[in-house]
């Protein structure tokens, strides 16, 4: 995918195992994708993502952090950080065509 490229509809729990579509999220979205959750590079670009959206909300964009962790460690990884977006577990990903 690049920059601009429209996401395919997904399907994905956030921390507190609700499910997700992007099929009923604001547009544009910014999606990133981590490889882990409190590891240090990964925690950066988080935080990073954490301070800026108030600059994302401004321009009506929803933000949210993808890896293949567990909903338990999404859920420590935001309160640990005071992430204010939420997390998608990509461990169960269904692509609705």
């Amino acid at each position: 995918m690049n920059i601009g490229d429209k996401v395919p509809e997904f399907l994905l729990p956030d921390q507190n195992g609700i499910q997700r579509t992007n099929k009923n999220l604001k547009s544009p979205l910014v999606l990133f994708f981590y490889p882990k959750d409190d590891t240090p590079g990964c925690t950066i670009e988080t935080n990073d993502f954490n301070k800026l959206l108030p600059k994302f909300k401004k321009l009506n964009c929803e933000v949210l952090g993808v890896s293949k962790d567990s909903l338990k460690s999404h859920d420590k990884f935001r309160d640990k950080y005071k992430i204010k977006f939420d997390l998608l577990a990509d461990e169960k990903l269904e692509v609705i065509k």
